[in-house]
């Protein structure tokens, strides 16, 4: 049960980081228009370039320690703190790095440097700590504060195109105290360790491997944003990051299956129960499949409406953009089950590392003849092709561990359903009249029709809710 209420809690988490955006791009699209929009996607792919470089991999590389030793508090102690020291590190020599970078810069410097905050927060994020002791609760329920906190400013301060500037501090200053709010509980559940005990290089090495596959799939969701503001418009970048957002705010129900699960594989892993780790992740993997096709043909069915009528008629690219991308989701999802539930916690880090660096070679590849002679919907296609080749690259690494036919056994019920639910909300989306009232029809017809097929071929993800249920009311 533990498992499902960290997977709840990190879901809710991970939508919350997308939705306070979602709330306030509603409004925002309308104040700072497209130019304002795509000068804020821009400058933050750019400062996400530093960010990564400070993160080093901790992100992951962290959670895995952490788990692995969450049995002893001395371990957890010292190991936060040899972390942390490497953190900070190197959010110094990436914000030296930056000050360089600045020297250089021909854009507008004022939304670099509000946008240099996001990279001052970096040091600070500590939520690996919290994953690897399995507390998402306390992530969940620090950050929404803030979260709506800085929703509520950003309606308050930002009023008109003139402040884009504004607009990047309010969102950068979120993102730095909710990782401040972190620090209060861990100082105190922290146990006192003496600086001279810490051997914080020895994890040097081990986090760069994890970096590898971290910043090469950064630069396939950075790059988009990157190249397409230099070879198309600034306009194009903020395009591809609004129809980013709302692929990424149905994703975060599947890829929060892969947060919650590392840990707990991880600690299966280090106890020597493969058997355990092998059941947690088929069940995982038929349950992120029946999430996956049902939000995959869901946005699809309803994208050619939803972009325009959420961000204005002057925001209608973004919705053949959402089509396009809607397949990343089945992608993303598998691809997280085989990468973040299986060779991270076992530690088979150079599998996933090469799987990432293949979708991002093959994304460079194609980013310059598709982001040239097709702009915004080229960047998403070569997006799409990326994502599916990590994800083969995956399976096909995994071949002779896992049953490859027990992962995908009954996968083609969840198909058939969400093909089923897709005619006909396709349809009515591209012939009715595009209204909220409409969309939301659309929505529920869509959940009636994939919920009953599902009930209906007695798909395996209907035993394992049964299942949840009775353990809960035990």
């Amino acid at each position: 049960m533990k498992v499902v209420k960290n997977y709840i809690y990190n879901a809710s988490y991970q939508v919350l980081a997308i939705i306070v955006p979602l709330i306030t791009a509603y409004y925002v699209s309308r104040v700072l228009d497209p130019t304002g929009v795509g000068a804020n996607a821009f400058t933050n792919s750019i400062i996400q370039y530093f960010v990564l470089l400070a993160d080093l991999g901790i992100a992951l590389y962290g959670n895995r320690e952490i788990a692995y030793v969450r049995n002893d508090k001395n371990k957890i102690a010292k190991t936060f703190w040899e972390i942390q020291l490497i953190k900070t590190s190197m959010t110094l020599v990436s914000y030296v790095v930056f000050v360089i970078f600045m020297n250089f810069y021909i854009g507008n410097p004022q939304y670099m440097w509000a946008q240099s905050i996001n990279l001052v927060a970096a040091a600070f994020d500590i939520s690996w700590l919290y994953q690897g002791l399995e507390d998402f609760k306390r992530t969940v329920l620090r950050n929404t504060f803030v979260k709506i906190l800085s929703m509520i400013a950003v309606f308050i301060f930002i009023k008109d195109s003139s402040d884009v500037t504004l607009y990047i501090v309010i969102v950068a200053l979120s993102n730095f105290l909710g990782n401040f709010t972190l620090w209060p509980h861990a100082l105190k559940m922290l146990k006192k360790v003496q600086l001279k005990e810490l051997r914080p290089f020895r994890h040097f090495v081990p986090a760069v491997t994890m970096f590898v596959p971290q910043i090469a799939s950064q630069l396939y969701v950075q790059l988009n944003r990157t190249m397409l503001g230099v070879m198309v418009n600034e306009k194009a970048s903020g395009f591809y990051q609004y129809s980013d957002n709302l692929i990424k705010l149905v994703l975060a129900f599947a890829t929060a299956t892969g947060t919650v699960m590392l840990p707990h594989v991880a600690n299966a892993f280090a106890q020597g129960d493969m058997r355990k780790v092998k059941t947690m992740l088929y069940k995982s993997s038929d349950f992120v499949s029946a999430l996956n096709y049902s939000m995959m043909f869901g946005i699809a069915g309803v994208s050619l409406t939803l972009a325009p009528l959420y961000y204005s008629q002057a925001y209608a690219p973004v919705g053949t953009a959402m089509f396009i991308e809607s397949i990343v989701i089945l992608m993303i999802g598998w691809s997280n089950v085989i990468g973040t539930q299986y060779l991270l916690p076992v530690n088979r880090v150079k599998e996933f590392t090469t799987s990432i660096i293949v979708g991002a070679v093959v994304n460079i590849i194609l980013n310059f003849p598709l982001v040239y002679f097709d702009g915004l919907n080229g960047a998403m296609w070569s997006t799409v092709i990326s994502e599916a080749s990590v994800t083969v690259y995956q399976l096909w690494g995994v071949r002779h561990d896992l049953d490859l036919k027990l992962l995908f056994k009954q996968n083609w019920k969840y198909l058939i359903s969400g093909v089923a639910m897709f005619v006909p909300v396709f349809w009515l989306n591209t012939h009715m009249k595009a209204s909220w009232l409409w969309l939301i029809l659309e929505v529920l017809l869509g959940i009636v029709i994939y919920v009953a097929m599902v009930l209906v071929m007695r798909a395996p993800v209907v035993d394992q809710v049964k299942d949840l249920i009775k353990e809960h009311k035990h």
